[in-house]
């Protein structure tokens, strides 16, 4: 294989149509760190409505920019961002290509890299060697890591978000090329967007701290009573005053109204399978998380293995959590805190 490799960064602007995503400024960040350590070139490419504009943010990093933009790249469609992307793929020449995560370019990518003739690997998280090409990545539930050599080219690389930082050089003055592309015949329209109100939206992936709600928010408390309403209104709540994203436990996910033994049982109208996170679900990579009246065990914890800072509530002092998996734990009750972080929050919103 030759040492000599030629790095390319595929990225999209965001909803804007003019600004890089934050996953996008993440693979930047990638190609930047591994163009210096093989000494190879570097190119950016961009797709979207006026990539152009979005440009000026990676300018500094000396690389070849190249941009497939135009309207018919200002909404999501597979035909014609595939198209996009194997014209910018073309035209660099490139034998690495690193995508940025998302799930615009992540159903587009391995197409691609089958158009060219080449692999792809996805959830990559690290990408390491001397002299070669190193890609990192986690199988069977994140409990193994593996590192991935390949000689096959071109080698296209997906990224996970959350595992570099942002690419923050100073916005500068960019010289883009457009390149040319054949759009094949488009079948697909965009006539509009319908999105969940703001409130609705307990998804985040963006969001610095993940709240993770368990099973004990359902279950009787110390009264002898279940207060699935309130709990419902102080974790909707925290999420409206904090911006977190909130995860589930498999356990709370799996609740159904009706209960396993046909009693009656209240559950969260707003958790869904999407919420997930842990052994069956997914593994978020927020800067911090805060877990409550969740039991800190094995299945659990997989999920926080790449949380910044764990923070977890308890009235059980010999909760698994306390086991070296949280770097603190509250033992009290989930309620009672909660609800004093969310007047503190209330009272500093009224202040700002």
């Amino acid at each position: 294989m030759s040492t000599t490799e030629t790095i390319l960064v595929l990225t999209h602007v965001d909803e804007s149509g003019a600004v890089l995503t934050k996953a996008a400024l993440e693979a930047v960040t990638a190609g930047v760190e591994l163009s210096r350590r093989m000494g190879a070139a570097l190119t950016v490419g961009m797709v979207g409505r006026d990539a152009e504009a979005a440009a000026s943010a990676v300018a500094a990093t000396g690389a070849r920019l190249l941009a497939a933009t135009g309207e018919a790249f200002a909404q999501a469609r597979y035909a014609s961002d595939a198209a996009g992307c194997e014209a910018i793929c073309r035209t660099a020449g490139a034998s690495v290509v690193l995508v940025a995560a998302g799930a615009r370019l992540a159903r587009v990518a391995a197409g691609v890299a089958h158009r060219l003739g080449g692999v792809i690997d996805t959830h990559i998280t690290g990408i390491g060697g001397e002299g070669t090409v190193e890609a990192t990545r986690w199988f069977y539930r994140q409990r193994m890591e593996a590192v991935i050599c390949r000689e096959t080219r071109p080698w296209f690389l997906l990224l996970d978000s959350g595992t570099h930082a942002v690419y923050a050089g100073e916005a500068q003055t960019a010289q883009v090329e457009t390149v040319e592309v054949t759009l094949p015949a488009l079948r697909t329209v965009v006539e509009g967007l319908r999105a969940p109100l703001l409130g609705a939206q307990t998804i985040r992936p963006d969001a610095r701290l993940l709240l993770v709600a368990g099973a004990g928010w359902t279950k009787k408390q110390p009264d002898g009573q279940m207060h699935v309403a309130e709990a419902g209104e102080q974790i909707l709540a925290f999420l409206r005053l904090s911006g977190a994203s909130l995860g589930s436990s498999k356990s709370l996910a799996d609740q159904k109204a009706g209960g396993g033994n046909g009693a009656d049982q209240p559950v969260l109208p707003f958790l869904t399978h999407m919420n997930q996170i842990g052994q069956t679900g997914s593994t978020p990579r927020h800067a911090k998380g805060l877990s409550t009246c969740c039991h800190g065990e094995e299945p659990h914890a997989v999920g926080w293995r790449f949380i910044g800072e764990r923070r977890a509530i308890s009235l059980d002092a010999n909760c698994g959590w306390t086991r070296g998996k949280a770097d603190v734990v509250y033992v009290a009750d989930a309620f009672q805190v909660m609800a004093r972080v969310n007047a503190l929050l209330e009272a500093d919103k009224a202040q700002n």
